[in-house]
């Protein structure tokens, strides 16, 4: 299923600065980057419970927010990208 993950890390602190580190890098993990802080995520059910765990755990809940928007498995029909950024296929096999 596709998961579009955004988030909004306060970053007053060192310690907020920290923290959006620690979130952007587990979304890079687990997705693509299409906005700074938006990531499209292809996984299934149960991973995606284990990743959304991660993110709770690392962000600030007074300061901070997560979004998880569940796109379903049918989600090509419900993207329409425009402008910069080139976009893939997250589902294409990767050739290396």
């Amino acid at each position: 299923m596709l998961v579009l993950v955004t988030y909004d890390v306060n970053t007053e602190t060192a310690a907020g600065k920290k923290r959006l580190r620690k979130v952007a890098i587990i979304c890079v993990n687990y997705g693509q980057r299409v906005q700074n802080s938006v990531f499209e995520c292809v996984m299934p059910a149960a991973l995606c419970c284990s990743v959304k765990h991660k993110l709770e755990q690392t962000i600030d809940p007074e300061k901070d927010s997560l979004r998880f928007y569940y796109l379903g498995d049918h989600y090509k029909t419900k993207i329409e990208h425009f402008g910069a950024k080139p976009t893939f296929d997250v589902e294409a096999p990767l050739i290396v």
